[in-house]
């Protein structure tokens, strides 16, 4: 027998009349999760791995307002690798990326960075988490709002345009992004030591942020009717170059 954890009335057939949070587990008629706020806490016990993980879901287990990943990624390269010739360009091992990443899926408690010699693995890392987003750091369903705000110029209100788009992201997304930015305006401060500017950064993480929804076999958006085409990819690493020279203004970061 099932009950409605929210209305509290049998469920005749869960199948047909029920379905469950999955990351609660939360069981209630089809009709009464229209009525429940989407503000549950996930349990950790369904999340058995950091990678490929929702990030909000992600910063909701941990109590944080970031992905620890993302912080431990970048607070060893800044003590480190700030100053490293093509940081982020240049791939570190793909063995030994593997195996970082594993160890922060298996316990995130067994992650040493100390022990990890290359810097660029630890880069690769971090790549790889933002990658593996189902949603990116820039989601879907802001897309085509972001290209349109980098095909502007600032003239036109390009920078309001961005400004107005970061305003829209998820609380998790504009932290992790606040943060994610404010290291990458640092590195390409840097650049007369690690040759990688803002645009330089804009070619590496443009596609990786604001990424393009898949088409399904049809020829439109799986899961979010956009359109987009092969340019974009200009767009997409012109958008991130601008919130990097900008993340004073964006951000209200102090200089």
């Amino acid at each position: 027998m099932q009950w409605c954890e929210y209305c509290g009335n049998f469920m005749w057939g869960f199948i047909q009349q029920g379905m469950q949070c999955t990351d609660c587990e939360l069981n209630v008629h089809k009709q009464c999760s229209k009525l429940i706020p989407c503000d549950c806490q996930p349990s950790s016990k369904f999340f058995k791995h950091i990678f490929g993980v929702d990030l909000t879901t992600v910063v909701k287990i941990r109590s944080t307002l970031r992905p620890i990943v993302v912080d431990m990624c970048i607070d060893e390269i800044e003590s480190r690798g700030i100053h490293a010739e093509g940081i982020y360009r240049i791939p570190g091992c793909h063995d030994d990326i593997m195996k970082l990443k594993a160890t922060f899926d298996r316990d995130i408690n067994e992650v040493d960075m100390k022990e990890i010699g290359d810097v660029n693995t630890i880069a690769g890392v971090l790549k790889m988490y933002l990658r593996e987003l189902p949603q990116p750091l820039l989601p879907f369903e802001l897309y085509s709002r972001f290209i349109n705000a980098a095909k502007l110029t600032p003239e036109d209100g390009k920078i309001k345009a961005i400004k107005d788009g970061i305003t829209l992201l998820p609380r998790a997304h504009y932290e992790t992004l606040k943060f994610l930015v404010s290291h990458l305006g640092r590195v390409a401060d840097q650049c007369s030591y690690n040759q990688m500017n803002s645009d330089n950064l804009g070619i590496v993480f443009g596609p990786t942020l604001l990424r393009a929804p898949e088409r399904s076999s049809n020829g439109t958006s799986s899961s979010h009717q956009i359109n987009y085409d092969l340019n974009d990819n200009l767009f997409q690493q012109n958008l991130v170059s601008t919130i990097i020279s900008y993340r004073y203004s964006f951000f209200h970061i102090q200089q």
